[in-house]
């Protein structure tokens, strides 16, 4: 079975949530026989195709970009001849790019869509964009959701409610650096035995100058992994209120990463609006057996965090919710261990990478038969 992803980003170039559940996917179905072949863009000026772990990746040149979204003229090219050697496409949703594709060059293999997130933030652009979006919708043989949460909650997931199906995320830990015991100790060393941590990218929708708010004034180590658009801004925030127990750290490599994920007392994730569809960070603490503090955004934020077993869940932008939770967590490590090694159970009978790619082989081999 020939399988083709197309989305706008592809590791190794990008580590967005999206590329690395795309990454999951191809690397399990390439593990159970398939030949996987991913289709994104590049910002570099030279277009490559290049073996990444067990499938392709292939990059056409971005020409452009629109509120975020890339456009190309010579992935058309590029797509129509992937096509061709495909038995199912299995598209990324939100990338208008992509619609395009589907519309110009009508690819006879089978069509798969995972609807990521919806389009929140570019309103009057989605004006524009909805009637190609709804022949999208339309055309594709099947659409996956990703969270109960979020197919209840999408007004465009309950039109097309008879194609959708549910498969959540998952990850394969195994996939993860193990970091070693002296990793470990030494980013508690720098900041602290005790630390509460954040990562991803400093994108608008991450909450995070409301978790500033909330740690001004209080004795508890923040630490911010990633970098992002709203960067500097935080940093000035920092500075300015002096806050110096909140620590930005930048993009720091895997190891580093699940260093720091093994290290921290626990992990919180304010995201604070629905562009935060599901959150994959939030899900990697699961995976590590982290308690987690998240917002109830009507999102797979609260399929990952169920409050007072795996964590706690709060209001949006309510600092002194935040405040409230980093103190009972911080005030009672052994409920906080407890937490966690419920949010780890939950990971593993829910969230594995096994599960999520036997759950879309599933759906490939049906639309094929």
């Amino acid at each position: 079975m020939r399988i083709l992803h197309v989305y706008k980003k592809a590791l190794p170039e990008s580590m967005g949530g999206v590329e690395q559940v795309i990454h999951q996917l191809a690397q399990g179905a390439a593990e159970r026989g398939m030949q996987v072949t991913v289709l994104a863009l590049t910002s570099s000026n030279t277009p490559s195709t290049r073996q990444y772990g067990n499938y392709v990746v292939h990059q056409a040149k971005g020409d452009f970009e629109i509120a975020s979204t890339g456009f190309s003229l010579s992935v058309i090219k590029q797509f129509a001849s992937l096509c061709q050697h495909a038995d199912v496409v299995h598209y990324h949703y939100p990338w208008p790019m992509m619609d395009l594709l589907h519309l110009l060059i009508r690819p006879k293999a089978r069509s798969v869509l995972t609807y990521h997130s919806d389009i929140v933030k570019q309103r009057y652009l989605l004006k524009l964009y909805s009637p190609l979006m709804r022949w999208m919708m339309r055309n594709v043989d099947r659409i996956i959701a990703t969270s109960p949460n979020y197919l209840e909650s999408s007004e465009t997931l309950q039109r097309y409610k008879e194609k959708v199906h549910l498969i959540p995320y998952g990850l394969d830990k195994e996939s993860y650096p193990k970091p070693s015991e002296d990793a470990v100790g030494q980013w508690q060393k720098l900041i602290g035995p005790k630390f509460f941590l954040f990562v991803g990218v400093l994108r608008y929708y991450k909450g995070l100058t409301t978790l500033i708010e909330a740690a001004k004034g209080t004795k508890y180590p923040i630490v911010i992994v990633g970098a992002g658009p709203l960067e500097q801004d935080l940093r000035d925030m920092v500075k300015a209120d002096s806050t110096p127990n909140v620590h930005f750290l930048g993009q720091l490599p895997d190891a580093d990463k699940t260093a720091l994920l093994n290290a921290c007392l626990a992990f919180v994730f304010p995201s604070n609006i629905r562009s935060e569809a599901f959150g994959i960070s939030l899900l990697e603490a699961a995976m590590f057996g982290k308690p987690m503090i998240s917002c109830e955004i009507g999102t797979g934020t609260t399929y990952i965090n169920i409050h007072g077993q795996t964590g706690i869940v709060i209001p949006p932008n309510d600092p002194m919710a935040l405040r409230r939770a980093l103190k009972s967590l911080w005030d009672d490590p052994i409920s906080a261990k407890e937490m966690g090694a419920k949010a780890a159970r939950r990971y593993a009978s829910h969230f594995s990478a096994d599960r999520m790619v036997s759950d879309y082989a599933e759906v490939y081999r049906s639309l094929i038969a």
